[in-house]
């Protein structure tokens, strides 16, 4: 059943005649006649109900227009016709009208219901505001950009709707001394948010609440106390710089700017980093960063491009405990790793000998500790110098392979220079 409607009774409700227009907003009091005088009037006016109540309501007719009675008057509700068995009546002159469970109303202005003449004409109109209380707003959470501002946001209740106009105020004040003050810049961050602009005071705890109100009731959030060194977030890190790490197909350097709104004022920093491939949804996150401004992502795939955004977390500005509050992410930056130059499977690349020891636990060995490498210290410069080397040299000995490919033939085991690890490593 549509909100705002009558019960099932009503649910055979016809069309209003082609002469009657759709009333898109509700009706103030009674219309005006033809001649100027007011010929009926609905009663009660403008009533206010919960949802589930019954209304009983008249249209009573009045005038020296000849003819002027109850007889063959109708009712529409939001410029529908309602059942004639829902109506009745009284007297000569006034028609009855009996709705009950009534469900919420349509739009929150109030729902239209109208009286009208035999020919379709209106006669006089109400206002029907069918609803519920408001609900105690909760989940209240604040944050200042930069210290300079303030901007809070809340849930309005546990079911939210209450299909009628409901107005909320953020109220704040010094939690020791000060008057009340109440927000005025409105739905800066969505439909249940405020903003105060300015003249905060630092090092003294505010208190915050929300006030709900609407023409059932009132209801007050629980308070909320804080510091605004407590919830300082800032901007997004800017300068962000992606670059390829010289030769190597599977990192990219990552580098950016500390935020300089907060450079006058004693705090510390923490980024995280994520990254995704360009053909790609999914971000990847970096938590490790510390408070560094630069860090190498490993094992990336070669040859592909990322997008990679910075973000950055002010905390303990001027000895605060709290963990602070996550700016917004950077602007993506896009960058691509080299192409690999190692043969792919199939691609005629030589076996060693029989005769020949292999590598191969070597190298398992040299991945596994790469692997730890990559999971443990992607923005860490330990062990990078030893990785660096290590991957400087594994890309000289797959181009000289390369180049043997390219003459067709192989290297003789007896004749072959023995892969063996830098002596650093």
């Amino acid at each position: 059943m549509p909100a705002g409607s009558p019960g099932p009774a009503a649910q055979s409700a016809r069309r209003p005649p082609p002469l009657l227009p759709l009333l898109l907003f509700c009706v103030l009091g009674a219309p005006q006649a033809g001649s100027g005088a007011d010929t009926a009037v609905i009663s009660p006016q403008d009533p206010t109900l919960l949802i589930g109540s019954s209304l009983q309501a008249t249209c009573s007719v009045h005038g020296d227009t000849p003819g002027a009675t109850a007889e063959g008057l109708y009712w529409t509700l939001n410029g529908r016709r309602l059942p004639p068995e829902l109506s009745r009546m009284l007297n000569a002159s006034t028609l009855a009208l009996a709705l009950a469970n009534l469900n919420g109303s349509r739009q929150q202005s109030g729902d239209n219901l109208v009286c009208h003449a035999r020919d379709g004409s209106i006669l006089a109109g109400s206002c029907l505001y069918v609803g519920l209380p408001p609900e105690k707003p909760f989940n209240i959470s604040c944050w200042s950009k930069n210290m300079k501002d303030l901007t809070c946001r809340w849930t309005p209740g546990a079911h939210g709707e209450t299909f009628l106009h409901t107005n909320y105020s953020l109220k704040y004040k010094l939690r020791w001394y000060g008057q009340d003050n109440t927000c005025e810049e409105y739905h800066t961050v969505g439909p249940h948010s405020c903003h105060i602009p300015k003249d905060l005071a630092l090092f003294t705890p505010y208190e915050i609440w929300v006030e709900a109100t609407n023409r059932l009731g009132s209801a007050r959030s629980d308070v909320l106390t804080l510091d605004i060194l407590d919830v300082v977030t800032t901007d997004p890190p800017p300068d962000v710089h992606v670059s390829r790490v010289g030769g190597l197909e599977d990192q990219l350097s990552v580098r950016w700017v500390s935020p300089p709104a907060l450079k006058d004022f004693l705090f510390q920093a923490k980024y995280q980093i994520r990254y995704r491939v360009e053909d790609s949804v999914d971000w990847k996150v970096v938590d490790d960063v510390s408070n560094q401004t630069s860090c190498r992502l490993a094992g990336l795939k070669p040859g592909t491009v990322y997008f990679v955004q910075v973000r950055c977390n002010p905390f303990g500005i001027y000895g605060s405990k709290k963990a602070g509050i996550w700016s917004e992410w950077s602007h993506p930056t896009a960058a691509s790793t080299p192409r690999s130059e190692r043969p792919g499977p199939g691609g005629g690349a030589c076996e060693p000998r029989g005769s020949e020891p292999s590598s191969g636990p070597v190298r398992r060995e040299l991945k596994q500790f790469l692997g730890w490498l990559k999971k443990h210290a992607y923005c860490s410069n330990l062990s990078f110098r030893l990785y660096d080397q290590w991957r400087a040299w594994m890309q000289k000995s797959h181009k000289t392979r390369n180049q043997h490919r390219t003459r067709g033939s192989c290297p003789r085991a007896e004749g072959a220079r023995r892969e063996v690890l830098p002596d650093k490593l």
